[in-house]
């Protein structure tokens, strides 16, 4: 039989993929710092890192942080760790190496912490003073200070740009073995449907998952957090309702290595994830699964080898249904 065509992709999903998908090489940080001074108290950015037994990691993302982005390039104003209850030298590790660290629950301590990153993320808004908040998870790897700065780009370019997220390979890298885009195992089998199917404005983010983004506080403070491995599925939809799919943007940083979890901790990561999406589908009385709120494609991405631009595949999603067979007269009659 031949092959089916391969839908193309949505017109929005390909008219936003054209307008709000950058490099973080096409605003070098000389032209952000410009930018920066032109903006005044607007320009004004806080890094915030969360951070739970990191102690491997936690220094040397704030090192790379203070020396290029701070001491050589004034880019970044404010460097805040965010401890979520760590066992290890997390804490230490991060403030001698520069870092202002803040322990989750002495964060508006009236309210009792609830476990998460989200719940961390949330706090660290009442303890940074910038317009502009950048989050960066604190397990990566070979850090490279263009993962902050490309993403911080838009928000000091861009007046209409809220939220910029950064877009990536994730190489799973196991027992010495390496697949280069083997990694996001949860957004491409849990999250990534569940956008398409359900948003498909944001069906163009390459990893709507990732935990490296950058917002304006006037956004961020208006949108409700999701404290646990939700939060950053739970942020995206929020922001597309309200602000707008022309206001979000995403910036390709190249590669980004870290840590990866088991199988069980991925799958409580998938459900929490399930369920952020769950809640908002109800909240918006979008849970039926009619033609209306589901999208029928599926748009995934790769690597070029040759432009090394993120390339989009659409697919069908199928889903058909044969009845029962006991209400087939065929069935009935099969002797």
């Amino acid at each position: 039989m031949p092959a089916e065509p391969i839908p193309a992709l949505p017109p929005e999903t390909a008219s936003w993929l054209r307008r709000r998908s950058w490099r973080a090489a096409d605003r070098p940080v000389d032209t952000l710092l410009a930018a920066k001074r032109a903006l005044g108290p607007a320009g004004t950015v806080s890094v915030v890192l969360p951070a739970l037994d990191e102690e491997a990691t936690v220094g040397d993302i704030v090192r790379v942080i203070r020396r290029e982005l701070m001491e050589r390039r004034p880019l970044v104003d404010e460097l805040v760790v965010v401890d979520s209850g760590s066992t290890d030298a997390t804490a230490a590790v991060a403030a001698e190496a520069g870092a202002t660290v803040h322990h989750r629950d002495a964060i508006l301590p009236r309210l009792p912490a609830a476990p998460g990153k989200g719940e961390v993320l949330w706090r660290s808004l009442l303890v940074t003073r910038g317009e502009i908040v950048c989050f960066v998870d604190a397990d990566l790897r070979a850090f490279d200070p263009a993962l902050v700065s490309g993403i911080l780009g838009p928000l000091l370019t861009e007046p209409g740009i809220q939220l910029v997220k950064a877009m990536y390979d994730r190489p799973l890298e196991t027992d010495g073995a390496v697949v280069p885009a083997g990694g996001g195992r949860v957004t491409e089998l849990v999250a990534r449907p569940l956008l398409n199917l359900h948003w498909p404005e944001l069906a163009g983010f390459v990893q709507p998952l990732g935990g490296e983004y950058a917002a304006r506080r006037s956004l961020l403070e208006r949108l409700p957090f999701p404290t646990g491995y939700g939060v950053e599925l739970g942020l995206l939809v929020d922001a597309l309702e309200t602000a707008g799919l022309d206001a979000l943007a995403q910036v390709d940083v190249g590669v980004r290595h870290h840590r990866h979890q088991d199988g069980q901790a991925l799958g409580r990561m998938a459900a929490t994830i399930y369920r952020t999406a769950l809640e908002r589908l109800d909240r918006t009385h979008r849970l039926k699964a009619s033609a209306d709120l589901v999208h029928p494609l599926l748009t995934q991405f790769t690597r070029d080898p040759e432009t090394r631009a993120f390339t989009a595949h659409s697919h069908p999603v199928t889903a058909t249904e044969r009845p029962p067979m006991h209400t087939l007269p065929e069935y009935a009659t099969r002797r």
